[in-house]
């Protein structure tokens, strides 16, 4: 069995909610498709290219995966799913010119079995949250990313960097687009947290941890999570999913 939670917000700064997401469960085949989007660009073009993003991942992953698949198909099927909302986007760019320059982040969970598969472009993040442990599952595509690899900064001061809204992939701005997989093996009772970096840049990981996993009230932690953002200033906007195997 699998349980979805989800939030989103525009948070107090912004003037529109340019973030999505969507969440398909299938309790029969013990299946959940879970993905988040943070949309930039344009007036609204942003929440456009968000929308398309999410609408298309789950549309490709529910027509292009089988029954019962091995990790490897549902990276192959997601990667696909990535390249077909690339596609999308752009197309709607290419229809409407107020819509240039638009695109988004994403990052998607399939549940498996014993586990799920993880795919992501840009700075949006998965985390693995169990007894004792929260850890980070994706990878930013972003400068401040790359300066921590380099050890240049600490991951604390890439939080609050100048430039750390600036990504280095994204869906839209160009014609292919490469997607990062990962597969995350899960037990009963883990979670597995989707969000776009206006939860990030506002609320540790501990404090994920803390409402999350140490409070044991799941139907609550993504809103208590929310007020800690707003509480903070909440520049930007905010959205998790939140996925339990049970």
């Amino acid at each position: 069995m699998i349980q979805t939670w989800a939030v989103t917000d525009i948070g107090l700064v912004r003037r529109e909610n340019q973030d999505a997401y969507g969440i398909r469960v299938d309790q029969n085949n013990d299946r959940a498709v879970c993905v988040v989007c943070d949309g930039m660009g344009g007036v609204n073009g942003g929440g456009v290219a968000s929308r398309i993003a999410v609408d298309t991942f789950l549309q490709t992953v529910e027509e292009a995966l089988p029954q019962q698949p091995a990790a490897e198909e549902i990276r192959q099927v997601s990667a696909t799913a990535v390249t077909a909302a690339n596609d999308a986007i752009r197309s709607a760019m290419a229809a409407d010119e107020t819509y240039r320059g638009m695109g988004t982040t994403l990052v998607a969970a399939v549940t498996m079995a014993d586990g799920a598969v993880v795919t992501n472009v840009g700075d949006s993040r998965a985390y693995l949250i169990r007894p004792g442990q929260i850890k980070r599952i994706s990878k930013d595509h972003s400068w401040v990313e790359t300066l921590v690899d380099r050890g240049d900064i600490t991951e604390a001061e890439a939080r609050v960097h100048p430039q750390r809204n600036y990504i280095t992939r994204a869906l839209g701005p160009e014609p292919a687009v490469q997607c990062d997989g990962y597969t995350v093996s899960m037990e009963e009772g883990e979670y597995l947290l989707l969000c776009t970096d206006g939860l990030v840049s506002t609320v540790t990981d501990q404090e994920m941890y803390q409402e999350i996993q140490e409070k044991c009230d799941p139907d609550g932690a993504l809103s208590r999570l929310l007020e800690i953002s707003k509480r903070r200033g909440a520049a930007d906007n905010v959205t998790a999913v939140l996925l339990r195997k049970c």
